[in-house]
């Protein structure tokens, strides 16, 4: 990756206008201010090489909306970031496929914030995995459909299994020669109902590689036609509680390992809360519009009843927007009987994590 030098022009300018005073800083330095967002999700490009057969930008074709997030857009949200515990910078794309990644990392730690990103790993290099450990990242996940090369193979065309492997191995071995004990790599997992047996290879996996933790997830058959068999549905019982089976003895094993294992997996009623939490986040895509999450705004050109967007970074404040009338509704209504229309088949109304 192609450093810019010092912070991108766009960045520091709008950034400095919205630095904090010494008192406030202060009070973030020894934990006294409670901040207003878990997590402020921010999709810094949607553009990605991989193709994902179960990816929406896969299905959805010429209609896809390529593109990075400005610097300018991206220093606005200096307030936002400064409310949040956490930013995670990826979206719909391949976040290291930006220029200005490592910037936008240096501006979210200037905000006083944890920072994490998934990437597939296919960037990876020494001089890279080097500047991600120097630059302040305390998680970087990558992504994995299946434990072997030919059950993931087969699903994600553009970075081979063994290549995502290279990457973790090469960020480890430059984690451990710096000295990055605040970095942890981590597996971010889907589950797809075809590849259930490969669960019981993940905790080898996880020793073999030295990673942190891996964090399972399952298909939103919602957001991809023809999907739905992969997915697992809250009136699908036998097959919820043959996946919870796996993954109980998966993350049981996982953890007399010394690593941490989650994963969720629905109920046969919604669980009266959304398990992203999106009482407590946001979503801004590349252009800087604000959404609940990544689901209810897909990079598209085409209609989508499901798009919900409270506004824009680049007319308007995003802590006003956030605390805008219209999304407060939006956001008391995920606890009751009567979510937003778009919410109420989510699968992450049903979902409940493990208790590990």
């Amino acid at each position: 990756m192609q450093r810019t030098g010092s912070p991108v022009e766009g960045i520091a300018a709008t950034a400095a206008a919205g630095r904090v005073g010494f008192w406030a800083g202060f009070r973030d330095a020894l934990g006294l201010r409670r901040r207003l967002l878990g997590v402020t999700q921010v999709e810094v490009t949607s553009v990605c090489p991989n193709r994902c057969g179960y990816c929406p930008r896969t299905v959805r074709g010429r209609n896809w909306k390529s593109r990075h997030i400005q610097p300018d857009t991206f220093a606005r949200l200096l307030p936002l970031f400064r409310e949040s515990v956490r930013v995670h910078l990826q979206g719909w794309g391949e976040p290291l496929e930006h220029p200005d990644f490592l910037d936008m990392v240096a501006l979210a730690r200037e905000a006083g914030c944890n920072v994490s990103t998934t990437t597939s790993g296919r960037r990876m290099t020494s001089d890279l995995a080097g500047a991600l450990v120097e630059s302040g990242l305390d998680v970087v996940a990558f992504s994995l459909a299946g434990a072997t090369a030919e059950t993931h193979d087969s699903l994600r065309a553009g970075t081979p299994f063994e290549q995502v492997l290279a990457a973790i191995r090469l960020l480890q071995e430059v984690r451990r020669a710096r000295g990055g004990v605040h970095l942890e790599i981590h597996i971010a997992y889907l589950l797809l109902a075809s590849r259930l047996g490969d669960i019981g290879l993940l905790p080898g996996l996880m020793r073999e590689l030295g990673v942190h933790a891996t964090v399972v997830s399952t298909l939103d058959g919602s957001l991809v036609p023809g999907w739905r068999g992969e997915c697992f549905g809250p009136e699908e019982r036998e097959k919820v509680l043959e996946a919870r089976r796996e993954l109980e003895s998966a993350a049981a094993q996982a953890r007399s390992l010394g690593f941490d294992f989650h994963f969720s997996l629905p109920e046969p009623e919604p669980t009266g809360r959304c398990f992203e939490d999106a009482e407590h986040s946001v979503f801004i895509d590349a252009e800087g519009n604000m959404a609940p999450c990544v689901h209810l705004n897909l990079p598209t050109t085409l209609d989508d009843p499901r798009r919900r967007v409270f506004g824009s970074c680049l007319t308007d404040d995003p802590i006003a927007v956030w605390r805008s009338a219209p999304f407060s509704v939006f956001r008391a209504a995920l606890g009751t009987s009567s979510p937003d229309p778009a919410c109420r088949g989510c699968l992450k109304r049903y979902a409940l994590g493990d208790i590990g």
